[in-house]
């Protein structure tokens, strides 16, 4: 369990987080959002021990082991699957002294670290870590590629793979899906489903924590604020919590402008003194209620085009790819104004192969494109943020492309994209991704476009921006195509779908659910083409004493399957109680002298459903045990 208890964070002058209180139980899977700096990634570091509370205590149990996933990449010589396998720190520790052992030729030793490698797992090492990153997009080739060959995203993925390889019972990982397209976070959603520790996530991406998470924690005001459920139920919740608190706060403001009036009144009047002062005490003592502050600090729109053409783009026959080998080919499309369409595929499959040949970017292979008269493409890719200028700010950025524009002006439309004061005037050079992210977007929407090209536009970017790229892109009255792992976009944004595969370009008539589907099963069959020998080839075997042991193994196991079970329903039945019960003893209300009653039913009910969940796990624990160790003697049998 986590236990965070009236904890106090500061960094520097700002504080995080302040007399906060959070209770996490094992096996919860947690999403954390909050805007930048509220102190999502402060609370990732104490967890890990590399700073300490300025007040208040925050505790892990002492045996839990913490995986995380890094944000930088040093050992660029390793290969990929050797640096996969590095998260487990373990088994490089066990074959470390193997080789100890082996080079001093001591056989006793020898055996039992085998025995001690085999209990781990390490004989099926290799192949969990290449699982690991097929599942994440990597070619078998790719596997044994130096990592110091792959560019900036592919090495995140393999930081998110190494820390997916590290056993743990808490995992820690901060905005996975940055660098990932949509079949890889498919992926990703599953592992994490079945994933059996405690799980702590910092994501923007609302489809990924409403499939994976079951809590939200939401950091507000400098405190800790637990919700159950995914984003979805989050938002729900949340909008329904901040419109009482705007209601309390109109309710107060009331009550303090009557109490002043009074006390303004009465004050100097000998007779009515003694109770403008009582009333004066109440007024400061009356708890200070914020208003509801929910309107985004972003709001911006793209500029409206000055002409049209139509259409905005032809592409007869193109052939599409890199150094003569075409990835694409027959490619036929037109984009007229007003299309809006996303484009869906597997990784590699050509998606970002078709935005870049489109931009202009990549030239063709082969085929006519042709172009109207009045276009103007906004093209948003990665390498976009590594344009910009490190030296320059914002204003600066966009003093460049509109040089006879009003400073005013310029910085009112920056502004929409939340630069303001003196932000505005920074150079680049140390803006966080985030923020270089927003500066494109805000260049593109400057230079009226009539066709939007956007490649992963959400990289980086927080709720907020989202929703406010969301808004602009469902005015924007241009063509759009969009490739985007953020399916709340396109699913808002897009009037119909392109499936990118088998190096074709088709439209797809079904929805993004199907295309989960459709995707599962052409994974499978890259699965089937890809193994190595045929059904044929492998050994006969006596199918119906296979099946006869199979059924024997199941009968034996059965009970204490059985038993396990029923005590981990129990368990997590006992949990949810004690999880509402937690829940309402945060009402401050409670603790008022006519709640009395009620706290103290509800501390018993704290304390008896602690005792039941403490002795759940210690049973359940003795029956895996059991279970695994009948497990072991019939597959030695």
């Amino acid at each position: 369990m986590i236990s965070i208890d009236s904890l106090t964070l500061q960094r520097g002058p700002l504080r995080l987080l302040e007399h906060a209180n959070l209770t996490l139980h094992a096996g919860q899977k947690v999403g954390l959002l909050g805007t930048n700096g509220a102190g999502k990634s402060s609370l990732f570091a104490l967890l890990r021990g590399q700073i300490e509370p300025d007040a208040g205590s925050c505790s892990v149990p002492a045996d839990w082991r913490i995986a995380h996933m890094q944000q930088e990449v040093s050992a660029l010589d390793r290969h990929a699957v050797d640096y996969v396998l590095d998260g487990d720190q373990r088994l490089r520790d066990i074959q470390r002294r193997l080789a100890e052992a082996e080079r001093l030729e001591q056989a006793e030793q020898l055996g039992a670290l085998y025995a001690e490698l085999e209990s781990h797992g390490g004989f099926s090492a290799d192949s969990r870590a290449r699982t690991l990153l097929a599942g994440l997009g990597f070619t078998s080739e790719q596997c044994n590629r130096r990592v110091g060959d792959f560019s900036g995203g592919w090495r995140m993925r393999l930081n998110l793979a190494q820390a997916l390889m590290c056993p743990s019972d808490l995992l820690l990982l901060d905005e996975p899906t940055n660098h990932l397209d949509l079949d890889a976070i498919l992926w990703l959603e599953d592992w994490l489903r079945n994933y059996p520790g405690t799980l702590l996530l910092i994501s923007h991406d609302r489809d990924f924590l409403d499939a994976v998470v079951e809590h939200i924690v939401h950091f507000e005001n400098r405190a800790l604020h637990l919700y159950r459920g995914g984003f979805s139920q989050f938002e729900r919740t949340r909008a329904e919590r901040l419109a009482q608190q705007q209601s309390a706060f109109e309710k107060q403001q009331a009550e303090r402008e009557h109490m002043q009036s009074y006390i303004a009144r009465f004050r100097a009047k000998a007779s009515k003194a003694k109770q403008a002062q009582s009333r004066l005490k109440a007024l400061e003592r009356m708890e200070e209620l914020s208003p509801a502050h929910i309107d985004s600090p972003f709001s911006f729109s793209f500029r409206e085009a000055s002409n049209q053409s139509t259409p905005l783009i032809d592409l007869h026959q193109g052939s599409l790819g890199y150094d003569g080998n075409a990835i694409l080919e027959q490619v036929k499309l037109q984009l007229a104004p007003g299309a809006r369409i996303g484009l869906l595929g597997p990784n590699g499959a050509g998606k970002s192969t078709l935005i870049k040949s489109l931009a202009g970017s990549l030239p063709l292979l082969g085929g006519e494109l042709k172009t109207g008269e009045h276009l103007a493409i906004g093209y948003f890719a990665q390498h976009q943020l590594d344009s910009l200028d490190p030296a320059a700010s914002p204003l600066l950025h966009l003093a460049r492309l509109a040089p006879d524009e009003r400073e005013q002006v310029l910085r009112n439309f920056l502004g929409g994209f939340d630069f303001k004061g003196d932000r505005i005037e920074e150079p680049v050079l140390n803006f966080s991704g985030g923020e270089k992210a927003r500066l494109a977007l805000a260049l593109i929407a400057w230079q009226r476009p009539n066709l939007l090209l956007l490649d992963e536009p959400t990289n980086h970017l927080d709720m907020e921006m989202r929703h406010a790229l969301t808004v602009a892109l469902q005015a924007f009255e241009g063509a759009m195509l969009l490739v985007s792992h953020d399916r709340a976009l396109i699913r808002e944004t897009t009037d119909e779908l392109w499936l990118v595969a088998d190096g074709r370009v088709r439209s797809y008539e079904q929805d993004l659910d199907s295309y989960t589907r459709w995707l599962a099963q052409f994974r499978q069959q890259q699965a089937a083409a890809a193994a190595p020998e045929s059904a044929s080839s492998a050994p006969k075997v006596d199918a119906k004493a296979q099946r006869r042991a199979a059924a024997e193994q199941r009968q034996l196991l059965a009970p204490l399957k059985k038993a396990a079970e029923k005590l981990e329903k129990e368990l997590n039945k006992v949990s949810e109680l004690n999880a509402e019960v937690e829940n309402t003893l945060a009402d401050s209300s409670l603790y008022e002298a006519a709640n009395k009653d009620q706290l103290k039913e509800l501390l018993a009910r704290q304390t008896e459903y602690r005792q039941q969940i403490a002795q759940l796990e210690e049973d359940w624990l003795l029956a895996q045990e059991e279970l695994e160790a009948l497990q072991q003697e019939l597959g030695n049998s």
